[in-house]
Parts: C-alpha cells; structure tokens; sequence
C-alpha cells in the first residue's frame, strides 16, 4: 500500500471509529452532565474515567493533582511523547436549560462544556488505544481537575503530568462556530489571567464631619476611574489588555464614613510587557493615591496563569492533517481575552488550543450560561479530529 492509499485508510478508519463510538460517549457525557463536580471535586467523574480506561485497557493513574487521570498508550515505534488534555469541572451555576439529563445538583452545571471535553478524550483514547501500533511514540491522556479556578494544570504538572511529555494538545468547544468547523489563533491566543485585592483604609466618622474622618470610598473611587488608564495610556495599543474592578466592598449604612473598602479586581494581557506595565502601574497608582489622599493602600497582586501561545510545530501540522481529514473547514480566529490554565502547559512544551465548533442550530448560548446547550455533534468530530492530529504528529 502506497503512502496515498495508507492516508486514505486511515481518513476513512478514523471517521467509521469516531462515528461508531458516538452513541456511548453521548450517553456518558449526560450522565457527567446531570452530575457536575466543581473544582477539586470530581471524584465521580474521575471515577467514570478511570473505568472506562481500564475497560480500554489502558494504564493510568488516578489522584493525579488530587482528582485528575493520566493514562498512557504506548505506540509500536519509538518518538515523542504528546499529552492530550481535557478538563473535567462544573461551573456553581444554577442550570435552566430544562434538559432531562440537566444537572440534578443545585447550583453546579457543567455550563463551559468540560463533560463534552471529558467524553471526547475519552473517545480518542479507545480510538488511539486500536491504532497504537501505526503511533511512533506515546500518547498521554491527561484528564485535569480544576480548570475553572486555573488550579488543576499546575497541580496535574507538580504531581508529575508532564514528566516526559514533548508536545501538548488541548481543545475547547466553541458555541459560537457550527459543529463541523475548528478554529486556531497563530501565537498567543488567549491571554494571562491577574487579579489583585486592593485593601483601602482611612479613618471612619460621621457623614456630616467628613474632615474629621479620612474617607476611603472616596480613595477608591479615584482608584476604580483612574485604573482604565493604565490600559489607554500605559499599555501600547497594539497590546491587548483589560483592567475590570469586579467586586468593591465597603461600609454600613447612609451617614457612616466607613473604616475600608475592599477592591477585586481582574487584569487580562495577551503579552508579556503589557502584563508587566499593567502590575506595575496599578501598584504605583494605588500607593499615589494612599500619598495624595491620606489613606493607607496594600495591594495583594496574583498572578494566576500565563498567555497561552501556539506553537507553530504543532499548529501547522495540525492545520495539514484536519484540511486532510475534513477539507476547508477550518477558521483562523482571532485571540480572546478569556484565559485557559492550559496556557501552564504550553510554556513548558510546544503546544496547540484547538477550538473544536460546537454551535446549535438556531442557539445562540454563550459560555458559562445557565441556558447552555452545545450540539453533541461535536463530539465524534472532536474525537475524530484529535485522533487525526495525534496520528500525524506521531507518525
């Protein structure tokens, strides 16, 4: 058989397999659906996944970052090792969507598609697990906790996920592209993740004698107002950056100058000197401001999980074996300003965020909506085109 003829086999298996398994992964996704566990807490879901691998046959480990699964297929030839991920956890929101197999746990609803996630690496994983003689290397099939919180990738990384891994995929479903279609961003593609606490104090008093008192809601609010120029005025405009104040607290009642006010606020950048000027300046902001207005400013700044870049050596081959697979299809979009823990991965080994269209007819849901419904459509194409993917990256 002539390399042609093998392409075509193959193209031909992947898509009967993906298509053959859909009707089980569809029934386990509803059964994770109707039972979502947030962060750190997937232990049945972990469980589900743990004994369909070993159904399969596949060494794994579980308690991986606490609640995560690392399996492995080993390929008939020796090469790289490429670690496929999918996160696992539920969202706290109230589910609307009326489903029959709707979250049967009040306040918790698989509402960003992790079971979709969950479900479809486990399709590529039965399907790998057949194929495993064609692979020159080794799969590792990483089922991470805790993506919502962008907790779990460090974890599953600390606990030993990526020890021996060269190259890395990841994938999320996106409601807002028809199932059939995937989309990439070339470089970075979705952007760091900060946050700060920002305590102010001052000296509480009556409303009516105000320069007997040092009034902090008055601190924060030119601290709320002069924090969006950092981005217009600091940040260069060809970087994307975002400062949102998301909570402030502070105060009892009407005519009582209150003791503190607490700011959270969020800061998202897709490259590193904007990350870099942004922390700065909001900590020098939030000291002239204590100097200037006779309060007192401490600033607790997190920086939670990095710009997650695609590597083009895993992206162009990857963009060659889906126009293979499934012909014109696929997107180039452009970066969101949402931000993935998986970004933990991939500045670690080269790595690609493939966006996997998972949009319904005549829906319009978006992520992290009580209403969300993905066409589970995306399913075996998912399976499908990963498995693709894997193939030509170990071939």
């Amino acid at each position: 058989m002539n390399d042609a003829a093998r392409v075509n086999d193959a193209t031909r298996h992947l898509h009967s397999a993906a298509t053959a398994l859909a009707p089980r992964l569809i029934e386990i996704r509803r059964d994770i659906h109707a039972h979502p566990e947030l962060a750190f807490e997937e232990v049945r879901t972990s469980g589900i996944v743990a004994a369909e691998l070993a159904r399969m046959g596949i060494p794994h480990r579980t308690g991986v970052g606490r609640t995560g699964v690392l399996g492995f297929i080993e390929g008939g030839r020796p090469g790289p090792t490429l670690a496929i991920r999918a996160d696992m956890d539920a969202l706290p929101i109230h589910e609307e969507t009326g489903l029959p197999y709707a979250s049967r746990t009040d306040g918790k609803m698989h509402a960003c598609g992790h079971d979709i996630h969950t479900v479809t690496l486990l399709g590529v994983a039965e399907v790998l697990k057949e194929m495993a003689p064609r692979l020159a290397g080794r799969i590792a099939l990483v089922f991470q906790p805790a993506e919502e919180t962008l907790e779990g990738a460090d974890a599953m990384i600390a606990d030993g996920a990526l020890e021996g891994v060269d190259l890395a995929l990841g994938f999320h479903n996106h409601p807002h592209q028809p199932v059939g279609s995937f989309a990439y961003v070339r470089g970075a593609c979705l952007a760091a993740a900060d946050r700060f606490d920002l305590i102010i104090r001052g000296k509480s008093g009556h409303a009516a004698h105000p320069y007997a008192a040092v009034d902090p809601i008055v601190a924060a609010a030119h601290f709320v107002t002069q924090a969006q120029t950092v981005v217009s005025r600091e940040v260069k405009p060809l970087h994307p950056a975002v400062v949102t104040i998301g909570q402030s607290t502070g105060g009892t009642t009407y005519n009582i100058i209150p003791e503190r006010v607490h700011l959270k606020g969020s800061v998202r950048t897709l490259h590193p000197e904007a990350r870099d000027i942004a922390e700065a300046a909001l900590r020098r902001l939030a000291d002239g401001i204590a100097a200037g207005m006779r309060i007192e400013a401490t600033m607790d700044y997190q920086r939670k999980v990095p710009p997650l870049v695609n590597d083009d050596r895993v992206l162009n081959p990857a963009i060659a074996a889906l126009t293979d697979q499934f012909g014109d299809i696929l997107i180039e979009s452009e970066p969101s300003m949402g931000s993935e823990d998986f970004s933990a991965f991939a500045t670690k080994v080269p790595a690609l965020q493939l966006g996997i269209g998972s949009g319904a007819p005549g829906r319009h849901d978006a992520l992290h909506n009580a209403n969300y419904q993905p066409d589970e459509g995306c399913i075996p194409l998912g399976v499908e085109a990963l498995s693709r993917i894997a193939l030509d990256l170990l071939k």
